[in-house]
């Protein structure tokens, strides 16, 4: 059985951001029972040339269902600004809505687009890619730095994770 360009994006889109729904759900857990406010996480960061949580969080979705919507369209850039009044309960609301939008993609759709010109804009310069070399060589290495990121973070912060809880739902053989 081949594997499809499907399988090697969405399907492992949809895996993490149902992790990082279930890790951003333990993390409001333990601010609350710590009596803590979890909007101060937003702007916490691992090392202070790096971005802050709420980018890395934000990023997610942009790598994740930003970059399936760039492929069809054939044209994908950086992420759109966050919105200044973005709170915590915000981002977990961006993660999912674009896992679930994802949820709705036909594996066709994905599939199609193999061989396509992609391109990556940027303000000053434009990076071509074929649409599975994007998805599979700067897209998924992308949201999977992002995801890891916001993890390492919210572990940094005291919140009780594991390997578990990045590794989300694992699709096993039926």
């Amino acid at each position: 059985m081949a594997i499809s360009l499907f399988d090697l994006s969405v399907a492992n889109y949809l895996q993490t951001l149902g992790a990082v729904e279930g890790f951003l759900a333990k993390g409001l857990a333990h601010f609350q029972e710590a009596k803590a406010d979890p909007d101060a996480v937003l702007g916490e960061r691992l090392h202070a040339d790096m971005l802050p949580f709420k980018f890395q969080v934000w990023a997610t979705a942009h790598h994740s269902l930003g970059a399936i919507n760039g492929v069809k369209e054939g044209v994908f850039g950086p992420p759109a600004p966050i919105p200044a009044t973005i709170d915590y309960a915000g981002l977990q609301k961006t993660v999912t809505e674009a896992r679930e939008a994802l949820q709705k993609v036909k594996p066709e759709e994905v599939d199609a687009v193999q061989g396509k010109d992609m391109t990556f804009q940027l303000p000053t310069m434009k990076i071509p890619f074929t649409a599975e070399n994007f998805l599979l060589s700067f897209s998924l290495p992308n949201f999977y730095f992002h995801a890891t990121t916001a993890y390492d973070i919210l572990r940094n912060k005291g919140v009780p994770l594991g390997k578990r809880d990045f590794m989300g739902r694992l699709r096993l053989k039926k």
